[in-house]
């Protein structure tokens, strides 16, 4: 067993934050990451700025949205996180948020672009580190980068998208227009991993054994000798939430079935 499996607290101190936009693919994200046995979390994007600094993640992830930065009210995500010094990665409409708030020119797009798109790498350097000069994305945006913010890198590009990709080196800020996280994009994990391992500097040692073994500590420290109610709706997240609430205390657990009717 190794090391970080005995002490999985020390895991978790190597984490990454997901800011969620409400795109259909933020839970994708986050099991990429894990997948990439490090350890992650969503939070809704206008997370208070205080949470922010006090979970001390090793990166922070924006996700895409529906949206679009010219909305009436458009989601955004608190500005500050932007002069953390934290490496963030800005996905679909997470890259058009950092460029519209740092002066870059984000347009509507002439043609939607929706599914498979060719991405010619202009610089192959930490997040395209090995994955070649040209690899297929999975694209679904209907804005578009035109013009990066001033002190950004233009790293790639598309046929519709001329800035698929960019970076701010000195800022740690990184941005990008497809989807990584889906299967579509059969490089995404690379990138992915990229960012993780080498922008982020985060180890391939969480695992979900460790994150069982402290789930569970926590819930017996928690409720020691009282007796303990489960509502099951047939749910994952109950189903799940029976099984570690019964690792730790056994008999202590009573679990009822509720059925709501939508099963």
């Amino acid at each position: 067993m190794r090391a970080a499996d005995r002490n999985p607290d020390r895991i978790h101190a190597e984490k990454i934050l997901v800011l969620d936009f409400g795109s259909q693919y933020t839970q994708l994200i986050a099991r990429r990451i894990r997948e990439s046995q490090v350890y992650s979390e969503i939070h809704p994007c206008n997370t208070p700025i205080e949470f922010i600094r006090d979970f001390k993640p090793r990166g922070i992830i924006l996700s895409g949205s529906p949206a679009s930065v010219f909305d009436n009210k458009p989601p955004f995500c608190p500005p500050e996180i932007l002069d953390m010094g934290v490496p963030i990665l800005g996905v679909c409409y997470g890259m058009q948020w950092i460029t519209h708030r740092l002066d870059g020119k984000v347009s509507k797009s002439a043609r939607r672009e929706y599914g498979r798109a060719d991405l010619i790498i202009d610089e192959d350097a930490d997040l395209f580190k090995d994955v070649g000069g040209e690899t297929v994305v999975w694209m679904s945006h209907g804005d578009r980068i035109d013009q990066a913010p001033p002190g950004f890198d233009v790293i790639a590009h598309t046929s519709n998208s001329p800035i698929a990709a960019m970076r701010n080196e000195k800022r740690r800020l990184y941005a990008i227009q497809f989807h990584p996280e889906v299967a579509h994009t059969p490089q995404g994990v690379a990138i992915l991993k990229n960012f993780l391992y080498r922008i982020c500097g985060c180890s391939p040692t969480w695992t979900m054994k460790a994150y069982l073994e402290r789930a569970v500590g926590q819930i017996r420290e928690r409720v020691g000798e009282a007796p303990v109610l489960c509502a099951l709706s047939g749910g994952v997240d109950s189903a799940v939430a029976a099984i570690l609430t019964h690792r730790a205390v056994g008999d202590q657990l009573t679990c009822v079935f509720v059925d709501n009717g939508l099963l």
